[in-house]
């Protein structure tokens, strides 16, 4: 006799869920739930959700590699961002993935110097080398979407808060100027971001388009790269400007990074927020709660315009559509009477 334990018995191997069984759970056919898996559009929603839910009681895990090898498809989408040290390339990189992963792809992610011309050649020439679907922009320079497409032999690109999304920074900038006017503001200046942006350019244009609804003009403008330091480096011009009598009373400011940084730089030079000037910011990052003071802003829904850009790119119909930009009214703005 030895000391040596009998080896232990296997466990049972789990069984493999296929089409098979999900067909037979959802009481349609295997072919039903391939143009599920495949977004066939004869698909009735019905059935549809009826083929989801089996594939959740089941624990179905589609196997997109096998998937792809039947098609022509990679079942990947590209993503070419840069300055994803920011705030808002940094969401809208989380919510494209994820309403990619929510469509059934892949997701290649490549980083790019949006400046540099070559560093964004290489970057497109890394996701065209792993056969992507389709590429996804995130925070690269206006104009870039017609340049790749050209270099990107016929494979769909689009750019997110391009297009349909374009209208909604817009509508949502409208919204800051609306909101200063109804505090009895009539001397509001801009605080922007780099011109060669899809977000500026929809941002300046809405702001500009809604004071001429108010029959008023942009007082002052001062322009910034996104960052917190590009507010506060600015902000000794701003302090001058508030100080003449027909200086700004208010100051719209295209990021909430950027108005956190002039708050900041006013506090030094002696000017009150919002006694003396109201600052309103864009995005609502999660800090613009905790500025000192709390900081008015605009929220914008980025999942929403991430799914539509995975929507576009694939030719698919939008799971939802983009809502109404809202205005987060906190502490940084006041009525003109208090300032």
């Amino acid at each position: 006799m030895t000391d040596a334990q009998p080896p232990e018995t296997a466990p049972a191997a789990r069984q493999k869920v296929g089409v098979r069984e999900v067909a037979a759970v959802a009481g349609v056919s295997a072919q039903t739930v391939s143009r599920v898996l495949n977004n066939h559009p004869s698909i009735r929603d019905e059935t549809r959700q009826r083929v989801l839910g089996a594939m959740t009681t089941l624990n179905y895990r589609v196997n997109n590699a096998a998937r792809a090898l039947g098609t022509r498809e990679s079942r990947t989408l590209g993503i070419v961002a840069s300055d994803t040290a920011l705030y808002g390339p940094a969401v809208g990189i989380a919510a494209v993935e994820a309403a990619a992963r929510t469509a059934g792809r892949w997701v290649a992610t490549t980083y790019a110097d949006a400046t540099d011309e070559a560093s964004v050649d290489d970057a497109l020439n890394h996701l065209l080398g792993q056969g992507v679907d389709g590429i996804v922009l995130v925070a690269l320079r206006a104009g870039a979407r017609h340049v790749l497409e050209e270099r990107a032999a016929g494979i769909p690109v689009v750019e997110l808060h391009g297009g349909a999304g374009q209208q909604v920074q817009h509508d949502a900038a409208a919204l800051t100027v609306e909101h200063l006017v109804s505090l009895g503001h009539r001397r509001i200046a801009r605080l922007g971001g780099p011109v060669s942006w899809v977000e500026e350019s929809a941002r300046a244009a809405g702001f500009t388009a809604a004071l001429a609804t108010h029959g008023l003009t942009c007082v002052r403008e001062w322009r910034g790269n996104w960052a917190a330091a590009d507010g506060a480096e600015c902000a000794a011009e701003v302090a001058t400007a508030v100080r003449h009598s027909d200086g700004p009373t208010a100051i719209v400011v295209a990021n909430d990074q950027m108005a956190l940084g002039l708050i900041t730089g006013l506090r030094e030079a002696g000017v009150r927020v919002p006694e003396d000037l109201s600052i309103i910011g864009f995005d609502d990052n999660p800090d613009a709660a905790y500025y000192r003071p709390a900081l008015t802003t605009i929220r914008v829904d980025v999942v929403a315009e991430a799914s539509r850009c995975v929507a576009d790119v694939l030719g698919l119909a939008a799971s939802a559509s983009l809502q109404v930009p809202v205005l987060i009214e906190r502490d940084s703005t006041a009525s003109r009477d208090r300032s």
